[in-house]
């Protein structure tokens, strides 16, 4: 089915006013129940992907004269032509991209963390890009899922997605968990921890692991160390205090993706 173009001159036109709502509130895209791509390398991470998209929209300038971008906007259901100063007028970006696309985030599993699987779960992390790139080594790792809990940043925010790079596209995600909702998997979490804790390397690893990753200050919550089934420590034997939480991660499931492909 061809999409259906039109184009779009005010600044008080219902689609604009969206987008610009969503880039207001990281998590708005919850109420809305929509989310803002922006930029080809997300949209076309998308569509290949095979997902829908419901409303593109390119600037005329990308319109008329950058066919591959007007080739990726018609893979849209509907597809808005703007002005380039519209555009800026929606974009979290210093520098805009000519093309957004708004999407439906898929539905996750009825809202239940699915068993079996290899997860990582998030527990109040706050920086963005710490959790885009997590998100990025999770993908490419074997994860099939992140959890989130209650007090993480949102996960399909605009900086999260810039930082995951695609990454959501290929990972269920959910968000807003509690501790409660994590019980099921409790025989298979595993915290990272500097104290008290087996050294990596030699700790007998869960299969499948649920790799906990905890609040950038504050670590793991006491209550969810306390529900996890094994502590591994990173050796460092520089003698840095702690490493980044993103840098532990990406350490965390390349360890255990080294040991499932043995």
């Amino acid at each position: 089915m061809s999409a259906i173009v039109h184009t779009i001159t005010s600044r008080d036109n219902e689609l604009i006013q969206r987008l610009r709502r969503l880039q207001a509130r990281p998590g708005a895209y919850r109420s809305e129940g929509l989310v803002w791509l922006e930029g080809d390398h997300l949209c076309r991470a998308w569509l290949d992907r095979g997902h829908a998209v419901a409303q593109a929209v390119v600037t005329q300038e990308a319109w008329e004269g950058r066919p591959d971008l007007r080739a990726l906007a018609l893979g849209a259901a509907r597809v808005a032509v703007v002005p380039s100063a519209l555009m800026k007028s929606v974009t979290g970006l210093e520098s805009p991209s000519p093309l957004g696309m708004l999407v439906e985030p898929p539905l996750a599993n009825g809202g239940a963390p699915m068993m079996g699987v290899a997860t990582v779960v998030l527990d109040r992390l706050q920086d963005p890009g710490n959790a885009g790139s997590i998100l990025r080594s999770a993908a490419a790792l074997g994860v099939r899922q992140v959890l989130a809990l209650q007090g993480t940043v949102a996960l399909w925010s605009a900086k999260v997605l810039r930082a995951g790079m695609g990454a959501h596209f290929s990972l269920q995600l959910l968000e807003g968990l509690s501790l409660a909702d994590l019980q099921p998997l409790a025989p298979n979490l595993v915290v990272t921890s500097s104290h008290e804790a087996q050294a990596l390397p030699d700790a007998a690893l869960p299969k499948p692991g649920v790799w906990v990753f905890g609040h950038e200050g504050q670590g793991v919550d006491p209550a969810l160390a306390a529900m996890a089934a094994l502590r591994v420590r990173i050796p460092q034997p520089g003698g840095e205090e702690s490493l980044n939480v993103a840098a532990a991660a990406a350490i965390c499931l390349y360890e255990a993706a080294r040991r499932l492909s043995r």
